[in-house]
């Protein structure tokens, strides 16, 4: 069950690094100075992405428990 353990700390750290990419985004978008109806979208999609990201880091955190339960 070690190998789970390890797999879903990668899930989870890739995850992470997804979220600090969309908040990343999110900041360069509205830097941007666009205007309201383009930034709306924009920060939708951002959004979808930051809520996928969310739960690939919240099934690598299961995926770490599951393995330390079955270790």
């Amino acid at each position: 069950m070690e190998i789970l353990v390890w797999a879903g700390a990668a899930v989870s750290i890739t995850g992470l690094a997804w979220l600090v990419r969309c908040i990343l985004r999110m900041l360069a978008a509205r830097r941007a100075n666009l205007p309201d109806d383009e930034l709306r979208a924009r920060l939708q999609r951002i959004v979808a992405e930051n809520m996928a990201a969310l739960g690939l880091s919240a099934l690598g955190l299961m995926m770490v428990v599951i393995g330390i339960m079955l270790g």
